[in-house]
C-alpha cells in the first residue's frame, strides 16, 4: 500500500475500530458489575421491607407467588420451621445464611440474601442466570449506540480526510499538467502549512529547469549564429582556392582554409568545453588535483602557441596546492586563461602563471602584459559570445565564459584586475578548505 490517503484511513479506521472495541469492553464489563450491584441491593431492600412483616395472610402472599416473579421468598422461624415460602422451589436451600451469598444447590446457581429478625428468618433468592441474562441485556443496550456509530465515524473519518488531502491533490494535477512548454510557478495559496514547502521546492526547482532550458536555447542559437560566420568563410576560401590561377594564389588560399579549419575547430572546441562545463551538465567526479602540476602541464602544451606568438611562459609554485574538484575542466580553464593572455598580449611579452593559497583558500593566477580590460567591461567579458569592439584579435568570445562556468561549478571566484605588468590579471580563488 503506497498511497498516504489510504495508510492514512486506513490506520485512522483501526485505531477508531480498536478503541471502540475497547470502550466497548470497559462500557460492557461496568454495566454488567453496576447491574449486579443493583440486584443485590433490590435482593436486600426485598428482604429489609419483609423484616418487620407480621404474618402473612393468604390474600397477601398471593401477588408475591406469582411465578412471573425472579425472586423467590422464604421465611422460617428461629427454631427454623417454614412459614411461607413464595413458590415451591425444590432446589432452593433448606437453611439460610446471612448476607449476600452465592448458593449452588443441585447444579444451579443462586444469589441469596437473608435477615434475621427477633422472631423470624427472611431469604430473598434470585437464580444467577437470570440476573446475568438481564445484566448482558442492559449492557448490550449501552454499548449499542457506541458500535452503531463506529461505522458512521469511520465514513466521518474518510470525508474528513478526502477534504483535508484535497490541496495535494490538486498540486499533483496543476505538476501534471505542466511540461516543458509550461514552467510557471505552482499556485501556493490556500496550501496548508505541511504541503507549503513541497509546493515552494517545486517552484524552485521549476525556475532552476526554466533557466537552463532558456540558457540551453541561447547557447543552441549563439552557437549556430556563431558557427555560421566561420562556415561561410571557409566556403568563400575554397572557393578562392578553386579560382586559383598560379601556384603563389593557390598556396595562399590554401593557407587561408587551413586558418579558417583552425579557427573552426578551436570554436567547435569551445563550445563542447561550454557545454559540459554548464550548471545543467552531468558533474564528473571531484579528485584532488595539485593546482601547480596541473599549471605546468598546461603551459607544456601551450608553449609552442606561445613560441610561434613571440612570448614567454613562466610558472610560479613554490608549494604544492591541492584543490578537489575536475582535472579536466580546470585544465580547460587554465589553458583558456593563457590562451587569451597570448593573443592580447604584445610579442615578446611573458605571461606568468601563478599557484598559492591564503586564508586557507587556494587561488590561481595568470598575469599578461596585454592592453588589459576597462573596469566597465569586466563585467561583460565573461558573456557568451562577447568581443571587446577594440581590438583586433579574432575570438569566439567563449575563453572567459568556459572559465566562470567552470569557476561556478567549483564554488569558486573568477575576478578580472590589473597586473603588475601593465595587461590583465585574472584570478581563480577557491572556497577555503576546513
Amino acid at each position: 500500500m503506497r498511497s498516504i490517503r489510504l495508510r492514512l484511513l486506513a490506520s485512522l479506521v483501526l485505531l477508531l475500530m480498536l478503541a471502540a472495541a475497547a470502550m466497548a469492553a470497559i462500557t460492557y464489563r461496568n454495566v454488567l458489575g453496576e447491574t449486579e450491584a443493583l440486584f443485590d441491593y433490590q435482593l436486600q431492600q426485598m428482604a429489609l421491607s419483609l423484616r418487620d412483616q407480621g404474618e402473612i395472610a393468604s390474600a397477601e402472599a398471593g401477588p408475591l407467588a406469582d411465578e412471573q416473579l425472579d425472586f423467590v421468598i422464604q421465611i422460617w422461624t428461629v427454631d427454623g420451621r417454614g412459614i411461607y415460602a413464595s413458590r415451591p422451589h425444590s432446589s432452593l436451600p433448606a437453611r439460610a445464611l446471612l448476607g449476600l451469598h452465592t448458593l449452588d444447590v443441585d447444579g444451579r446457581a443462586w444469589r441469596t440474601y437473608s435477615v434475621a429478625t427477633r422472631d423470624r428468618v427472611i431469604q430473598v433468592a434470585q437464580p444467577v442466570e437470570i440476573r446475568q441474562r438481564l445484566a448482558a441485556r442492559a449492557a448490550g443496550h449501552s454499548v449499542l449506540p457506541l458500535l452503531l456509530m463506529t461505522p458512521v465515524a469511520a465514513l466521518a473519518i474518510w470525508w474528513l480526510a478526502a477534504q483535508n488531502l484535497a490541496p495535494l491533490d490538486r498540486l499533483a494535477r496543476e505538476v501534471r499538467s505542466r511540461d516543458e512548454r509550461s514552467l510557471e510557478p505552482l499556485p501556493t495559496g490556500g496550501l496548508p502549512d505541511e504541503v507549503a514547502p513541497l509546493a515552494s521546492a517545486l517552484n524552485s526547482l521549476l525556475g532552476r529547469l526554466r533557466s537552463a532550458l532558456d540558457s540551453q536555447r541561447e547557447f543552441v542559437a549563439d552557437a549556430a549564429h556563431e558557427l555560421r560566420s566561420p562556415l561561410t568563410a571557409l566556403k568563400l576560401q575554397l572557393r578562392l582556392l578553386r579560382q586559383a590561377g598560379d601556384d603563389a594564389a593557390r598556396a595562399a588560399a590554401i593557407d587561408a582554409v587551413t586558418a579558417g579549419v583552425d579557427r573552426a575547430a578551436r570554436l567547435i572546441e569551445q563550445l563542447l568545453t561550454l557545454a559540459r562545463s554548464e550548471p545543467g551538465a552531468a558533474p564528473a567526479p571531484h579528485e584532488p588535483v595539485e593546482l601547480g602540476e596541473l599549471a605546468r602541464e598546461t603551459l607544456a602544451a601551450m608553449h609552442p602557441f606561445a613560441h610561434d606568438r613571440g612570448s614567454e611562459l613562466a610558472l610560479d609554485a613554490k608549494r604544492p596546492i591541492v584543490v578537489a574538484g575536475e582535472r579536466s575542466a580546470l585544465a580547460a580553464a587554465l589553458r583558456n586563461l593563457v590562451d587569451n593572455a597570448i593573443r592580447y598580449a604584445p610579442a615578446g611579452s611573458r605571461i606568468e602563471v601563478g599557484v598559492g593559497a591564503d586564508d586557507g583558500a587556494a587561488w590561481l593566477r595568470v598575469d599578461d602584459a596585454g592592453p588589459g580590460i576597462p573596469p566597465a567591461e569586466r563585467e561583460r567579458v565573461v558573456d557568451r559570445f562577447y568581443r571587446r569592439a577594440a581590438t583586433d584579435e579574432e575570438g569566439s568570445g567563449l575563453g572567459l565564459a568556459i572559465v566562470r562556468s567552470v569557476a561556478d561549478r567549483h564554488g569558486a571566484a573568477l575576478t578580472l584586475g590589473d597586473s603588475p605588468a601593465g595587461g590583465l590579471r585574472a584570478t581563480l580563488r577557491f572556497p577555503a578548505r576546513s
